[in-house]
């Protein structure tokens, strides 16, 4: 039987409460590091905040595109966040990277990551991005100046549950630092996937 002799394709999930840093470190390794790696780009139907770019931070799709994509099976997780918007990752966003050999990096919340365990069982490293104090992560969330207090409270309940789960995790990287967090997730990474080949470098 012939061997299958493209590289191994690398997919890693970040995670982590709402305001954690999860993005924006995931931005910062793509940017300085050797490593082949993509971010897959989440799909939502909430508006764009200020400074967002489309295609390139999030997809914005309106609540209608969002429900067609669940409903036509081109979304690897979904969920409703907050009880009022949706947020996903779209299969195109993934899978046809990892079919060329090209690694991934997706980050969903915790309940996305979940699925996104379950799908690919072994076959992914998970990383739970960790605020050093739930006062911090309440002070990032309100430094933001879009999130409305009511919001702030919520989002900071939501992720006592969250740190909650960390334990089901591959890793946990607590975001004090940006340079050191940046550090610990490309180390976490090179540990596990030592010699990714195959994939385009990207920051989008």
């Amino acid at each position: 039987m012939a061997s299958d002799a493209r590289p191994h394709a690398p997919l890693i999930v970040v995670s982590g409460p709402s305001g954690v840093g999860k993005t924006t470190l995931v931005t910062r390794l793509l940017a300085r590091t050797s490593l082949p790696l993509r971010r897959a780009v989440t799909a939502t139907s909430r508006e764009p905040r200020p400074g967002e770019r489309p295609e390139i931070d999030y997809h914005f799709w309106s609540r209608a595109a969002f429900e067609a994509a669940i409903a036509a099976g081109d979304m690897l997780e979904h969920a409703v966040v907050f009880g009022r918007d949706y947020y996903g990752t779209p299969r195109s966003e993934v899978e046809p990277f990892l079919a060329r050999g090209e690694g991934v990096i997706v980050v969903p919340d915790v309940q996305g990551a979940a699925s996104l365990r379950a799908m690919f069982r072994g076959n992914l490293l998970s990383v739970f991005i960790e605020p050093p104090s739930f006062e911090e992560l309440e002070d990032r969330l309100r430094r933001r100046n879009d999130v409305p207090e009511e919001s702030v409270r919520r989002r900071a309940a939501a992720a006592r549950g969250e740190v909650g789960r960390a334990h089901e995790f591959d890793h946990r990287i607590i975001n004090q630092d940006l340079e050191t967090a940046t550090r610990e997730l490309e180390g976490v990474i090179l540990a596990r996937f030592p010699n990714p080949k195959g994939a385009t470098c990207s920051t989008t």
